[in-house]
């Protein structure tokens, strides 16, 4: 196993690396963890005192120096249910992110048919259901076909910037025109379907929470639903109410479906149930015969107490590999799959393998080494580190010691003072002093100790007259 690297390096470490981010985490967030490990490892301790002496020698204060932190960006969000590959910049490498976002991109997602939500994923809400039967394996690599190469992609409509900070699905609700998404020129450089999964026989489900009425007309004009789809969709999602039956006052009495029923009394001598005593005949205290329980579960079982089915249908899954180029919005393409094959879609899974030359497996951190402490992650860290400060052709700046640093830091504080002696005397400047150390206030107030501003102004009045 690798060991930690050695404590008493004072090389500046900068540059890009890239980690495995996890589900449900933000990019921000991992950087925010990432810094935490930062601020205690003897790796990244050159870069903070290196920083600390810099802002020392500008002047800024105290409890921004001590509250430094190691400077880090990423190349590109991903999203907090994706996984996958984040480029991660530190110092200076900051200022090679840019290059990240512009490279292309390889992605792993799961494409669910037969249901659209406002985020095109399965953490949105359900707009609309629409028929997945049809759906096969060879339906859907025959749609892949217009995916591929260079088309014009529209981003998802709830996921765009707002106009005039209202979401583009109120202006319908308000039946007002809708702001039309401008599609933008994407290219897909490969794109093929790595797995098939059948009804049933996967993990992946719709979501349960559904786009209330107010907002679902909007929804579905901007996401494209089918009116027959919608209309459908509406109709399903209504409670079903038990269907009344008309009866006469004969059959008030008859229960449907309940089993084997006693028979209604031809004559008033018959007994009205099983088992009860006629009027006219003298009492017979023979007790009758149990009913069996066989024959009661027969009965129960002859009931028909099947109610309609609330469970979530499983509908078929698609699990594609895409490698695409900046911009490309993996879950739009999920949603126009979607309606390429005359259903809807939704994205339920993503993960990013590659981005630029980092690739999941090979030269990306995993976010769990994390955990299993500073020995296990120092030196990968390090080697990404010093392998892209190589390929940039940067020279690894050495944190001059610290007798070095306190001559190096007296003799700039002396410069500077001589300097603020020398622009005091010569009466420079154009602060709040003028050139003659005059302050620079208005008319003729003085400040006054006494805080008694109207005397002071009397005597100078005075003072003025009798001059």
């Amino acid at each position: 196993m690798a060991s930690s690297p050695p404590k008493e390096s004072r090389k500046v470490l900068e540059g890009i690396f890239a980690i495995n981010k996890p589900q449900w985490a933000s990019s921000a967030g991992v950087l925010r963890d990432l810094q935490g490990h930062f601020a205690k490892s003897p790796i990244f301790t050159p870069w903070l005192e290196s920083q600390r002496r810099e802002m020392t020698l500008s002047g800024s204060k105290k409890s921004h120096i001590e509250r430094l932190k190691v400077k880090t960006g990423h190349g590109g969000t991903l999203d907090p249910m994706a996984t996958g590959v984040l480029i991660v910049g530190v110092g200076k490498g900051t200022k090679c992110l840019q290059r990240f976002l512009e490279c292309t991109k390889t992605y792993e997602c799961v494409v669910l048919f037969g249901a659209a939500t406002d985020s095109y994923d399965a953490v949105g809400k359900v707009v609309s259901k629409a028929p997945y039967e049809h759906v096969t394996k060879e339906l859907v690599e025959e749609k892949l076909a217009q995916f591929r190469g260079k088309i014009m992609q529209k981003p998802s409509v709830f996921s765009a910037l707002k106009v005039d900070g209202k979401k583009m699905y109120e202006y319908a609700r308000e039946g007002k025109d809708i702001p039309e998404v401008a599609a933008r020129p994407v290219e897909v450089v490969e794109m093929e379907l790595v797995e098939w999964l059948e009804s049933g026989a996967h993990e992946y489900a719709w979501p349960e929470e559904e786009v209330d009425g107010v907002e679902k007309e909007g929804a579905e004009k901007l996401l494209g639903i089918r009116k027959e789809d919608a209309a459908k969709h509406a109709h399903n999602s209504q409670p079903r109410r038990a269907k009344k039956r008309s009866r006469s006052p004969e059959e008030s009495d008859h229960v449907e479906n309940a089993g084997e029923q006693p028979k209604r009394p031809r004559t008033d001598s018959e007994p009205a149930m099983s088992g009860a005593l006629p009027k006219t005949e003298s009492m017979d205290t023979t007790e009758p015969p149990l009913e069996q329980p066989a024959e009661v579960t027969e009965d129960a079982e002859a009931m028909d107490t099947t109610e309609p089915s609330t469970s979530t249908p499983i509908p078929p899954a698609a699990r594609l590999r895409m490698t695409v180029t900046s911009g490309f919005y993996v879950r739009s393409l999920c949603h126009d799959l979607g309606l390429a094959c005359s259903s809807l879609g939704l994205m339920s899974s993503l993960v990013r393998s590659r981005q630029g030359d980092y690739t999941l497996g090979q030269n990306v951190l995993e976010y769990s080494d994390l955990a299993k402490g500073p020995e296990v992650w120092e030196p990968q860290i390090q080697s990404h580190l010093e392998s892209f400060m190589k390929e940039e052709g940067w020279e690894a700046e050495e944190l001059e010691d610290e007798e070095a640093w306190e001559e190096r830091r007296a003799e700039l504080m002396k410069r500077r003072r001589e300097d603020d002696r020398e622009t005091s005397y010569k009466g420079g400047g154009n602060g709040k002093y003028g050139g003659k150390g005059r302050w620079k206030g208005q008319g003729n107030r003085h400040y006054s100790k006494k805080m008694d501003g109207e005397r002071n102004y009397e005597r100078r009045e005075n003072r003025e007259s009798n001059d």
